[in-house]
């Protein structure tokens, strides 16, 4: 007699750096009956619909000041956490994975009330508040930078790194029009673009236009000036499906510091120019960075910092340094767990196993 597939309830929404690694997940999960719980208006649902079922729910982030807001937003999570509990009872989940971020909150209350185990991927280098406050209520949380233990000392915790989709571990051919033998550039800010990035690099390309380079400059769809500039060596677009294809191509990489794109980095061998975004959540992104530099696979510099002539000069240096940029590359190699997504896959189906003895056991 054949046995019922597990089903799992993925809560994972609102940028790349969360919705990536539960899909790369999901792709190592081919017998699980999964569905997707995501919030209205958000990547997921460009991203999800096409794979899995998509339930909406309509929580949203705690604002910093309390208010007539905090209200709303507390309603809007009691009702999302009432929804989400149906709906474990009525599908009959086995398991409930997040990427936390604020729709984890709902996601974790609700199993919690119904005995669905949890399982919380932390992706940053430091924990969000979200993931330290309900950690305690997880069956395991598996963490991206092996340092982030130290922020969560009443969960389980196992280093797994962050999960990269499957297509950044094979070779992927690049379908743009750069010649094969000219550095390239690639310049990102994350799934939601970075226009104080775009502004810099802007004004830095020509220097790097006139040294050879070609530059791919994806510009999120929220810079009012994306379409400004136009050359022969320069190809704009707001986002580019085949990320693995064109990091594999790049010389160099100019990016914001997310823990989903150093992830991409490091798998595809990637030297960078950090800018970690500096409105951050406790400015976690320097904290991802930090690592990188130490390994010697990045320079990072404050936004604050970083003048049109510094970042000119220093991508300049680097394209003249071939040596500097192997050893670069190398380094961030180094960093990578390739296998990051069997990993947490194996932990899920394990824990599963513990958790469902322990139940026979009562």
């Amino acid at each position: 007699m054949a046995t019922a597939p597990i089903r799992l309830l993925i809560a994972a929404s609102g940028t790349g750096g969360h919705l990536f690694p539960a899909i790369a997940l999901a792709q190592q999960l081919p017998d699980y009956k999964i569905e997707w719980l995501g919030v209205p208006d958000r990547l997921e649902r460009e991203l999800v619909p096409a794979q899995y079922p998509l339930h909406m729910i309509p929580v949203e982030g705690f604002q910093q000041r309390l208010g007539l807001g905090t209200l709303r937003i507390l309603g809007r999570l009691a009702s999302s956490v009432r929804q989400v509990r149906q709906l474990l009872k009525t599908n009959k989940f086995d398991c409930v994975f997040t990427t936390g971020g604020y729709i984890a909150s709902p996601a974790i209350i609700a199993a919690r009330w119904q005995g669905v185990p949890v399982i919380l991927h932390e992706s940053n280098a430091i924990p969000g508040k979200v993931t330290r406050f309900f950690s305690p209520l997880c069956s395991l949380v598996a963490i991206g930078f092996e340092s982030t233990t130290q922020y969560l000392p009443r969960a389980r915790t196992v280093h797994v790194g962050t999960p990269v989709r499957s297509n950044f571990r094979s070779i992927q051919k690049l379908e743009l029009p750069i010649p094969d033998d000219v550095p390239l550039i690639v310049v990102v800010g994350g799934s939601q673009g970075a226009i104080a990035v775009n502004q810099l690099v802007r004004q830095c390309v020509p220097t790097w236009f006139e040294a050879g380079a070609w530059v791919v400059h994806l510009t999120g769809e929220k810079d009012p000036d994306a379409a400004s500039l136009k050359h022969p060596q320069y190809l704009q677009m707001p986002f580019y499906e085949n990320m693995a294809g064109l990091l594999q191509r790049a010389n160099l990489a100019v990016s914001r510091a997310g823990a989903g794109t150093l992830t991409e980095l490091a798998i595809t061998k990637t030297p960078a120019i950090l800018i970690p975004y500096p409105y951050a959540a406790e400015d976690h992104q320097s904290f991802n960075a930090a690592s990188f530099v130490d390994a010697g696979a990045a320079l990072v510099f404050r936004q604050a910092e970083l003048t049109p002539e510094l970042l000119q000069s220093k991508v300049m240096n680097l394209l003249q340094s071939p040596q500097a940029l192997q050893e670069m590359a190398q380094n961030a190699a180094s960093l990578a767990i390739p296998d990051s997504a069997e990993r947490l896959a194996a932990l899920i189906s394990q824990q599963l196993k513990l958790d469902q003895g322990i139940a026979n056991l009562r």
